[in-house]
């Protein structure tokens, strides 16, 4: 009977032992295995890998096309000043050549009974359109209108500059104003000698 009791305690005890260990473990399985839901898994990638590795590329991506705007925005704005920088400075140098023409050659401007300052600031006007327009092409269109304006109203100096604009040459500008071939020539000769001919006085 004793013998009984006592092995039916130890497998009682065994039983109670077995049952603990089982708990234990299946506890230690569940932290775990939550643990690795939280980041904690060494099979896994570390915390906020994913999150971060999405971020940057959605960074990298924005910064593209940031830096491709503004590259785009510097170049396009780049074109326009670097185009406007060189119109200015080619009125600049042909202004300055004017003023060192009115200089030398004083008559140019008193030959067609206007001052030299109202000369300069017509010039200065036709440069804002034309920066490439020569003084010696602004007083010859200057003069062709004088000369011709008063039987034709359509030769001015504006359609003549408007001409010289375009890529004309004074003559086929005239011609296009409707004069013939042989008249402009000589319409045009005639006003190369008289600017000639103020210089020479000067």
């Amino acid at each position: 009977m004793k013998k009984s009791l006592l092995s039916a305690l130890i497998i009682t005890i065994a039983l109670a032992f077995a049952f603990t260990t089982s708990v234990s473990a299946q506890g230690r399985g569940r932290g775990g295995g939550g643990g690795g839901g939280r980041g904690a898994s060494p099979g896994g990638p570390p915390s906020g890998v994913g999150v971060d590795r999405g971020l940057g590329r959605s960074s990298d991506a924005s910064m593209g096309r940031s830096d491709k705007g503004r590259d785009n925005a510097s170049t396009r704005s780049g074109g326009r000043s670097d185009a406007g920088l060189e119109r200015a400075r080619i009125a600049s140098d042909n202004l300055r050549a004017a003023d060192n023409d009115l200089r030398r050659h004083p008559n140019l401007a008193s030959d067609m009974h206007v001052n030299a300052n109202d000369l300069r600031a017509d010039y200065r006007a036709a440069l804002a359109v034309n920066p490439n327009l020569k003084f010696g092409q602004f007083v010859a269109a200057t003069r062709l209108a004088a000369n011709l304006g008063d039987r034709n109203p359509n030769i001015t100096r504006a359609a003549i500059l408007n001409g010289l604009a375009n890529g004309d040459s004074l003559g086929r500008t005239l011609r296009n104003l409707g004069w013939g071939k042989d008249e402009a020539n000589a319409a045009v000769k005639r006003v190369e000698t008289e600017i000639k001919n103020s210089k020479r006085r000067s």
